[in-house]
């Protein structure tokens, strides 16, 4: 095949929930994209190391992106030569989701600058090196992008991700109750319908 899917999981996820994707693109070769990345700053180096390798091998190559891989896809691979991308639950505007941590935790700025890395009690990690690169790196992305977005995601407001929907010229389906991790039987099956009816009404399929 001369078409492959990259599946860009998400934090704690998995190369291997590309296989939910095969059945429903017989017609492509999908694929896990199996990086260590734990930051923008690692991936930088990573991602665009490994999408190279895919390009050279397929004339055509689309992304699908849970959460926090589709941050760093969006951080990193902007300039390659990606048809489509198809975003799940995508963090958009890490500086604001790190500023809610950040109070959640009850650590202000200039204690986060001082320490430069603070554990915090629900199980992230601050960082001011990370705060800082986020700032410094506004996502820019011109890539031909299709949205799923759960009513109830409790990381990025419906307000934040259609604006930055708008922004980029991006499609945007809301699914009512739906979460920010999509597991269960109803979840997946209108993650299917959706990404199936996304192709289909690109001629993809």
């Amino acid at each position: 095949m001369d078409k492959a899917i990259l599946y860009i999981h998400g934090k704690g996820g998995s190369p291997k929930e590309a296989s939910y994707y095969k059945p429903l693109f017989r017609e492509y070769d999908v694929i896990g994209f199996d990086y260590k990345s734990q930051s923008p700053q690692e991936a930088e180096k990573e991602f665009p190391e490994l999408l190279d390798g895919f390009c050279q091998t397929y004339k055509s190559v689309t992304i699908i992106a849970n959460s926090i891989g589709a941050f760093f896809a969006m951080n990193t691979l902007a300039d390659k030569k990606i048809e489509k991308a198809y975003f799940i639950s995508p963090v958009v505007d890490m500086e604001n989701l790190i500023g809610n941590m950040m109070l959640w935790a009850n650590v202000t700025e200039d204690k986060l600058r001082e320490q430069k890395e603070i554990q915090t009690s629900f199980g992230e990690t601050l960082s001011w090196d990370y705060l800082c690169y986020v700032r410094e790196h506004p996502i820019i992305w011109n890539i031909p992008t299709h949205i799923l977005y759960g009513e109830k995601d409790n990381l990025t407001s419906y307000e934040t991700i259609s604006r930055f929907a708008d922004k980029i010229g991006a499609t945007l389906t809301v699914m009512k109750n739906g979460e920010h991790w999509f597991h269960t039987k109803e979840q997946m099956d209108f993650l299917s319908d959706w990404i199936t009816a996304s192709f289909l009404q690109n001629g993809k399929i």
